[in-house]
């Protein structure tokens, strides 16, 4: 029962914002016990799957994931939390074969469709972070026609694409020319990378490399 609901929602059978059968609904279509149902819900609900509200019925949280696991943020959001106008340039999109060691991360072969899609959150007018990403066109079909100068491809795919897992990597860098010369920064000045790789299954969806100009903190809970 957990498990088909999970896979309902990473599917987007279940999309963010749908509401769910009832209680009830859902104990006869998996034919067992309405306690089963209302324990497997509540779980996900505690988990951040689930938005559940007496009365309102039970709804796919908008933002879906796990409290003890850290999950995809939206930049933009991110931004205006603090209170900060956001705005956002894209740099370079293009149909482009990825060097080997993109290659080799999201185990594509070079005639594999991607898209690499590079761009620049700010923050208040000042450059936030560099969104370096590669996207895989053969699990993500969609993403070839979004309109990538309106909204990002870090907001587009956290909306619009599946995920079951993902890798994560967290290190401190010095700066390249490229780089700095995007964030207005001196080259080799320390920033803060990320560098993420999200899967459907045993398929990768999308690689990005998010660097962040000095200054940034990443906020979690557990």
């Amino acid at each position: 029962m957990h498990e088909e609901v999970l896979e309902r929602i990473r599917e987007r059978r279940w999309k963010p914002g749908d509401a769910i059968p009832r209680e009830d609904e859902l104990a006869r279509e998996f034919g067992c016990a309405r306690g089963t149902v209302n324990r497997a819900l509540r779980a996900l609900a505690e988990a951040g799957i689930l938005d559940r509200r007496r009365r309102a019925g039970t709804r796919v949280a908008l933002h879906p994931g796990g409290k003890a696991t850290l999950d995809i943020p939206i930049i933009r959001r991110e931004v205006e939390a603090r209170g900060q106008t956001y705005s956002y340039a894209l740099k370079i999109r293009e149909d482009a074969v990825p060097p080997s060691a993109i290659r080799e991360a999201m185990g594509l072969r070079r005639d594999d469709p991607t898209q690499r899609v590079l761009s620049v959150h700010s923050a208040d007018g000042r450059p936030l972070a560099i969104e370096d990403r590669w996207i895989n066109l053969a699990i993500v079909p969609m993403a070839a026609k979004a309109d990538f100068t309106r909204i990002s491809a870090n907001e587009w795919l956290v909306t619009h694409a599946s995920y079951t897992h993902g890798d994560i990597a967290f290190s401190a860098q010095a700066a390249s020319d490229a780089e700095a010369a995007l964030l207005h920064i001196d080259p080799c000045v320390p920033v803060f990378v990320i560098d993420r790789t999200t899967w459907y299954k045993a398929d990768a969806v999308t690689t990005v490399r998010l660097t962040y100009a000095p200054g940034y903190r990443i906020h979690t809970r557990l």
